[in-house]
């Protein structure tokens, strides 16, 4: 095959500014994805996936601190587990407070018999409450994303029912 280039110009000029053309496309549209899949504000889970507060966007969601020496916490798990696995719209991510990791948190979440999600980032400072000092302590997120309530002590279904039923309130109930 004989190939004619018009004089002034190149074969590797006309050729290459079209794949240069086609790399910053495809460069520019992989970086578009890219924003739009990656969470604004990562938090690792347990089980090795990644949430964020952008995805509990329209639901309710508990933030449970819990230590398995804690013995309210281990009266208010049945609780939260039951409230985690019903229809009510409600998502349970625990924080464990002695910040554990790998086999000794597997061995806590076992010791309580923890089903619902174990957050290893706390989300305190992201979500801008006070540091937890007393356990239990459940922060309550409402759907719209914002904080409506902190809550101390072990919670039943009914108090927690209450809590989203009533004002928001950042501070802390004593």
């Amino acid at each position: 095959m004989i190939m004619r280039i018009r004089p002034g110009h190149s074969f590797v000029d006309q050729k290459g500014r079209a794949g240069l053309f086609f790399i910053m496309l495809c460069a520019l549209l992989t970086l578009a994805a890219c924003t739009d899949i990656a969470p604004k504000h990562p938090l690792r889970l347990f089980d090795g996936s990644i949430t964020s507060p952008s995805q509990w966007r329209g639901q309710w969601v508990l933030i449970n601190y819990w230590a398995d020496w804690c013995g309210p916490c281990r009266e208010e798990v049945p609780e939260l587990n039951h409230l985690n696995d019903s229809a009510d719209g409600v998502t349970v991510l625990g924080v464990n407070y002695d910040y554990l990791e790998g086999g000794e948190l597997r061995a806590s979440i076992d010791a309580l018999g923890i089903t619902f999600p174990t957050l290893l980032d706390d989300p305190q400072s992201i979500l801008g409450y006070d540091e937890a000092t007393v356990l239990p302590m459940t922060v309550l997120i409402a759907p719209n994303g914002t904080l409506h309530r902190v809550l101390l002590g072990p919670q039943t279904a009914q108090t927690l029912q209450a809590a989203k039923a009533g004002p928001a309130q950042a501070a802390p109930q004593l």
